[in-house]
């Protein structure tokens, strides 16, 4: 097992865009013997209400929707480079058909709220303070409705509370 040190959401270096749009990340909720992983390239952090905040955005038809929807804390683990088969496959695979965990071959964690992955350089832990539905009357460019079919997606917003770094 790795070791991760806590930094501050301000020590945070990397470029989001690429972190999260290119590189990917895990949103997970749960506990250790029940939870869901989901990769997403959707996403962002920033300040909003005067807190660090990361937001995410998922569809009420995934598999993980269902525990974000019960849990008050999930984490965003962005995996170390080799991951990327494991990303692809929690990307396209539904933890009701399999253990996807076990599959893509990650190793679960636990904080004292909500679990991330071994394999993770980074996991933010967000304590979830806002949703909001996507409403399509609110879409000014049209483009945008071509990314849905009736499936609008679910952000989340949350608290960071915790950041964890992998100690290489």
């Amino acid at each position: 097992m790795h070791q991760f040190v806590e930094i501050a959401p301000e020590e945070i270096r990397e470029n989001t865009f690429s972190l999260i749009g290119k590189e990917w990340m895990l949103i997970t909720a749960g506990q250790p013997d029940d939870l869901n992983t989901m990769t997403a390239s959707w996403g962002g952090l920033g300040v909003l209400w005067n807190k660090p905040v990361s937001f995410c955005f998922v569809r009420p038809t995934r598999y993980t929707y269902a525990y974000l929807e019960k849990e008050e804390y999930y984490t965003l683990s962005f995996l170390e480079s080799g991951c990327r088969p494991a990303l692809q496959l929690c990307g396209t695979h539904s933890g009701r058909d399999m253990d996807k965990i076990a599959a893509a071959g990650l190793t679960v964690r636990k904080d004292e709220a909500a679990p991330y992955f071994d394999q993770a350089v980074m996991a933010l832990l967000c304590r979830k303070i806002a949703v909001q539905d996507i409403d399509p009357t609110g879409f000014i460019d049209p483009a945008i409705a071509g990314h849905y079919h009736d499936d609008y997606h679910r952000v989340y917003i949350g608290e960071i509370v915790k950041v964890l770094r992998r100690k290489d």
